[in-house]
């Protein structure tokens, strides 16, 4: 049987960046970890900072050296203000952008919030092997993109292609 015709879990990681939430009201959160669980995936670990780029890119990083994560979903940061910082924090980790990515979402977003989704720096790529997607930190926006974007790349059985099934590939040379 092929990778392809069987589900395959992935460990993943959420971090969610505020410098208000709490473990008690971090609702992006506690949907990403209660979605990629439901989907059958494994949480490796979550984690919640305030936004200071150079705290994001040391957790992110940490993770991406772990060979036993497969994935990072970071929720937060994605924005114009100026503490939002994720996309500064963790582009210059990226191996290889996912420009898709970014483009889907914001055009699955307009459908949502009209335009308004010119504020969002949502954006993936791969690093070390390593999924990392970057998302708003609002629960909608994430919604959107687990449902509508990751959760099929993520399953090894979505035709006609999946990131989930390059997964052995992703370190060849």
């Amino acid at each position: 049987m092929s990778v392809g015709d069987r589900f395959v879990p992935l460990n993943l990681c959420v971090l969610t960046i505020s410098d208000t939430r709490t473990p008690q009201d971090d609702s992006s959160g506690d949907y990403l970890c209660a979605a990629l669980a439901a989907a059958g995936h494994r949480l490796h670990e979550r984690r919640l900072a305030r936004d200071d780029r150079y705290l994001l890119r040391a957790i992110v990083a940490t993770w991406i050296a772990d060979a036993a994560v497969d994935g990072v979903i970071v929720t937060g940061g994605t924005g114009f203000t100026g503490r939002d910082s994720t996309p500064e924090a963790i582009a210059p980790l990226l191996d290889k952008p996912m420009p898709g990515f970014g483009e889907m979402f914001r055009a699955l977003s307009f459908e949502e919030i009209g335009t308004s989704t010119l504020q969002s720096r949502a954006f993936a790529g791969l690093a070390n092997a390593t999924f990392v997607f970057c998302l708003p930190g609002s629960t909608s926006a994430c919604r959107t993109a687990w449902e509508q974007l990751i959760r099929a790349q993520l399953d090894a059985r979505t035709r006609p292609c999946n990131l989930a099934s390059l997964k052995l590939r992703l370190n060849e040379k």
